[in-house]
């Protein structure tokens, strides 16, 4: 079952020296349950494409056709994505209350925090007392407590120490095995998108490329 697929998606912007095609004529489905990696150079138009699909951006021109409700978005970095005013409890219960979704919030928040293997004892503290890994942790808690079908993961790890990459990226793996949830994995690192797809898009100019030919320019370029 195809969840969310985009159909010759176009976006540009003015830019000083004139027209950026961000996103010219992009096409790609990704199916329930799957993760679709997402792997380019930056400015390809990797995030403008993950913004487009989360309903963030508008395109110019094309389709994006959304099969799953519920939606949801684990940023790149855990220092500005998370509110330092609010405490953890908030912060993961925010999705909940914004969508006024029904049930015990507090046992919903519990539990989200025990699947991102965090203490319930970090409830009532506040972002900066904890590491980035453990800041990343709170953002993926935050995007599963809703019960997503669908998250778009916007290099989730690309700020973290290479140990503490490895064990987010197995974090998101087995969620995913739990709770069957489709990843659209955007990364500039090739291995790491690898280890994490079952598919692979590579991104140039704001194109998406053919599968044999993106791997050999991919890497000549690395």
């Amino acid at each position: 079952m195809t969840i969310v697929k985009c159909e010759e998606i176009k976006k540009y912007f003015k830019g000083r020296h004139g027209i950026v095609r961000a996103l010219d004529g992009v096409n790609l489905s990704i199916e329930k349950g799957e993760t679709l990696g997402l792997v380019g150079e930056s400015g390809c138009g990797k995030t403008t494409l993950g913004k487009i699909i989360l309903g963030i951006v508008k395109p110019d021109s094309g389709t994006v056709f959304r099969a799953a409700d519920r939606i949801q978005v684990v940023f790149q970095d855990p220092y500005n994505s998370l509110d330092p005013k609010m405490r953890v409890r908030d912060i993961v219960a925010e999705g909940l209350v914004l969508k006024k979704m029904g049930g015990d919030i507090k046992a919903r928040v519990e539990k989200a925090l025990e699947l991102v293997r965090l203490p319930k004892s970090g409830l009532d503290k506040y972002p900066h007392q904890f590491s980035g890994g453990e800041r990343q942790r709170i953002a993926i808690a935050r995007a599963v407590v809703t019960d997503p079908e669908f998250i778009v993961c916007d290099e989730p790890v690309s700020s973290l120490d290479v140990t503490i990459q490895l064990q987010i990226l197995r974090l998101l793996k087995e969620i995913q095995k739990r709770l069957s949830v489709a990843y659209l994995f955007i990364g500039h690192d090739l291995k790491v998108v690898k280890f994490m797809s079952d598919r692979i898009c590579v991104m140039k100019d704001g194109r998406i490329l053919s599968a044999v030919q993106d791997f050999a320019l991919y890497d000549r370029k690395e």
